[in-house]
């Protein structure tokens, strides 16, 4: 089959119902095996491609600079262009990591010239309000929130940075190369173990979580695509006072606590509002080991869903309802030699919440290990 070098379209649309009528089978077949090598072959150079545009986009918008800038964002409203290394949420992280505000916010935020690049803009606006950047003194980042697709999931979110926002933690990129991490481990303040050995019978409570509040509860962690995540909630007769829930925990129907034993380490701290908002945080925008996450803007977004289904927050609350849950609740953190947990540093964890009235208690266990 000489000729099906040449042209193997033709061949196909000419031929291959005329050949099968024949019996030539093998014909066929030998087209069959040259389209297939083509298609691996192309396959191979769109992503060649893909790759060598991603290194394009990523030079670019690390070198600072309104001209770079410029370039940059010709390209992504000319070419629209695909891939990971292009996706406006990741390409507005570099930004905010690496350009001056001044330059971003007369530059990106002009929305007459680059018509298509509002979410790029969207993503932006919160990279830099969750690094510090005072969206007052820049006029084209004050009025973002007034000329925004209203539709936007982003538009959910706070256009001010709360106070437990702001020890958020970044990733740090370079033209080859990037640093990130999950902060783990227990803070030695706010540590409440219970004493050993526990109780091995478990507490008589039933999961109640909806598919929803499930869902909401996991959000930050999927976000991040660690490897396994679990959720419950429950609703004791009675109320539960705080200082009850670090022994509680370990005697709940919980697959994560599966295997503990009344010995095994149980660890267990009450921890800020800010720490626990940091940790969702981390884990939807950095994302888990060999993954990248869905960067700042997004992984904002996230945290906040966790925090709400955490809290107990009503479907479809505002950022407004959810925060009041949250500062009413009270936050633990623990970690445990259970079977679910594989204790890898950074890579495990569990968060618990206690509704203000003491009737509710929501958990979260997430494990970046398969």
């Amino acid at each position: 089959m000489e000729d099906a070098r040449d042209d193997l379209g033709h061949l196909v649309w000419s031929q291959a119902e005329q050949r099968a009528a024949q019996g030539d089978t093998a014909y066929l077949g030998e087209l069959g095996s040259l389209l297939a090598d083509r298609y691996a072959a192309a396959a191979e150079q769109v992503r060649e491609y893909e790759r060598q545009l991603a290194h394009v986009v990523r030079v670019l918008a690390l070198t600072p600079g309104p001209d770079s800038l410029v370039q940059l964002l010709q390209l992504l409203d000319e070419k629209r262009p695909s891939g990971h290394g292009a996706q406006p949420r990741f390409v507005a992280s570099l930004l905010a990591e690496h350009h001056r505000v001044t330059d971003l916010a007369e530059t990106v935020f002009e929305r007459s010239e680059w018509e298509r690049l509002d979410e790029l803009r969207a993503c932006l606006f919160h990279e830099l309000l969750l690094r510090g950047v005072d969206v007052d003194a820049f006029p084209p980042l004050r009025s973002w929130p007034l000329v925004r697709p209203g539709w936007h999931p982003l538009a959910w979110l706070p256009v001010r940075r709360r106070d437990f926002e702001a020890d958020a933690d970044f990733p740090s990129r370079s033209l080859h190369g990037s640093a990130c991490g999950v902060p783990g481990g227990l803070p030695d303040d706010g540590r409440t173990d219970p004493p050993t050995p526990r109780t091995s019978e478990r507490a008589a409570l039933r999961d109640i979580a909806t598919t929803d509040v499930h869902e909401s509860i996991v959000a930050a962690v999927q976000a991040g695509d660690w490897g396994a995540c679990d959720a419950w909630v429950f609703m004791p007769d009675e109320p539960v006072a705080p200082e009850r829930v670090p022994a509680l925990l370990p005697t709940l129907p919980m697959s994560c606590v599966d295997g503990l034993g009344p010995t095994g380490r149980f660890e267990v701290a009450v921890r800020p509002l800010a720490d626990i908002w940091r940790l969702l945080f981390a884990t939807a925008s950095m994302g888990g080991m060999g993954g990248s996450g869905v960067q700042a803007a997004y992984g904002r977004l996230w945290a906040w869903r966790s925090i709400a289904g955490l809290s107990g927050a009503p479907a479809g609350a505002s950022a407004e309802e959810v925060e009041r849950h949250a500062r009413q609740s009270t936050w633990f953190h623990f970690e445990a030699d259970g079977d679910w947990f594989h204790n890898e540093i950074g890579s495990d964890y569990g968060i618990a919440a206690l509704a203000p009235d003491h009737r509710r208690l929501a958990v979260l266990a997430a494990t970046d290990t398969d």
